[in-house]
């Protein structure tokens, strides 16, 4: 039998990265075209013709692979469409391509500990003191203090022992609030992609690491909408203004049933507040910063803070009116504000995730 070893062999080598390559467009094509698999190929046929893939690229053939891998499924209509197996994919990519970045030092804010009692050890010890749990003792370090004192007699006295720090893990329930409307597709940048990768990268980080945390997700463009996180691959931005009072009520309520004693709204959105809901009409207005408008989204921020519910509002805009706008809904809720572009949303977004879950939202 022959073993080919990828570092020795430069073929095997530039074929892996090429399907590697392929998936990672595949997917961000998918989330672009709001899991159309469809126009997902089309793109790449496309891009291929275009000359920005290779010409000896097999596309059929890498398109009939990952309906081998049950990726992709053809309904009964001939169409294709992502299956499960395809849907934990992208959010598995998502992830990783996030993550990737948090490691190499992210958007410059590190997980916050707390010492004391908690149920993640840490590698810094202390001295034991009476009441620790006998669980966190560091044997090692207080068989060798015993060592050293004694010159190599091993009579182990309470002055010896030490014990592993932990730091506080909280669960968290947690209600992502996407901005659908208009905005999020204009200008020639598209903000709507980023926002469902970020969605689909907590939604990874929190089944693979944090199951018991709680994530839900909310549109929001006329009227705001829970959907199922297998729904997040196919969110698509539409004709719509921007309804962050409905956004905000909606996602309260939602927290408001559950029993985590951490409660937060991610807040994305890039344009200011253009509409409410009255009863069963809504109320638009997209010239300016309507003060009817303005006013009850912020009395809903402060309903927010009195149910102990923090926003953290990523905002992908920068225009005087509209930072002055977040900078006062964040004051009166006592959350979090951050000005990001699309391409570190997600960064910032599993950072601030992370460091939060250290202690307890107040």
């Amino acid at each position: 039998m022959r073993h080919r070893y990828l570092y020795l062999d430069p073929a095997l080598l530039r074929a892996l990265l090429t399907a590697l390559d392929l998936r990672r467009l595949f997917n961000q094509l998918l989330l672009a075209s709001g899991g159309q698999v469809g126009e997902a190929m089309e793109w790449m046929r496309y891009l291929q013709e275009a000359g920005y893939l290779p010409e000896d690229i097999d596309l059929e053939e890498f398109f009939a692979s990952l309906e081998d891998e049950d990726v992709l499924s053809r309904a009964a209509d001939g169409t294709m469409q992502l299956t499960g197996v395809g849907e934990r994919r992208i959010r598995r990519s998502a992830f990783e391509e996030i993550f990737a970045g948090l490691r190499r030092g992210g958007p410059g804010y590190h997980p916050v500990r707390a010492a004391g009692e908690g149920s993640e050890p840490l590698p810094e010890t202390r001295p034991y003191q009476f009441g620790d749990e006998l669980a966190t003792l560091d044997m090692g370090r207080s068989f060798t203090n015993a060592l050293k004192r004694t010159c190599g007699e091993l009579e182990l006295e309470e002055d010896d022992l030490e014990v592993r720090e932990t730091e506080h893990l909280t669960a968290c329930a947690t209600v992502l609030a996407i901005d659908v409307s208009h905005s999020m597709v204009l200008y020639g940048e598209d903000r709507i992609t980023p926002a469902k990768k970020v969605a689909l990268a907590l939604t990874e980080l929190i089944t693979a690491k944090y199951p018991k945390d709680h994530l839900g997700v909310i549109l929001f463009g006329d009227r705001a909408q829970e959907v199922k996180l297998s729904d997040i691959p196919y969110i698509q931005a539409g004709p719509y203004h921007t309804n962050t009072r409905d956004a905000l009520r909606m996602a309260r309520g939602l927290l408001s049933r559950k029993k985590h004693p951490n409660k937060q709204i991610f807040l994305i959105t890039d344009g200011k507040p253009s509409a409410i809901t009255e009863g069963k009409r809504i109320y638009k207005n997209p010239f300016g910063l309507d003060t009817k408008i303005v006013n009850l989204t912020l009395e809903e921020a402060e309903q927010c803070r009195r149910h102990r519910v923090v926003i953290t509002t990523f905002m992908i805009a920068t225009d005087p009116p509209l930072v002055e706008f977040v900078d006062k809904l964040t004051q009166i809720n006592r959350g979090r504000a951050y000005y990001a572009s699309p391409y570190n949303l997600g960064e910032f977004i599993l950072a601030d995730y992370i460091r939060n879950r250290r202690k307890r939202v107040r």
